[in-house]
């Protein structure tokens, strides 16, 4: 410690610099996850009052088509 400043190990430093880009990777996946499934869910709504079906039929298959492209995008973004 000198003139009153703290040290910070390399190690320390390197740590806390990965721990941020982990953090800003999985909330940039939580947040493109949410943007699919809103999309989704919206796009199927639009269509479903344009069909008039009495059955949000394509809400949820768009819905569980984005969940099923969700689960593609973690995957291949884990096996990195």
């Amino acid at each position: 410690m000198q003139n009153g400043k703290k040290s910070i190990s390399p190690n320390k430093l390197e740590k806390e610099k990965r721990m941020l880009s982990d953090y800003a990777r999985y909330s940039n996946l939580a947040f493109k996850m949410i943007a699919v499934v809103l999309t989704a869910f919206f796009i199927g709504w639009q269509v479903d009052k344009w069909i008039h079906i009495g059955f949000p039929l394509f809400t949820l298959l768009f819905s569980a088509g984005a969940l099923i492209a969700i689960m593609v995008l973690l995957i291949k973004e884990f096996s990195k």
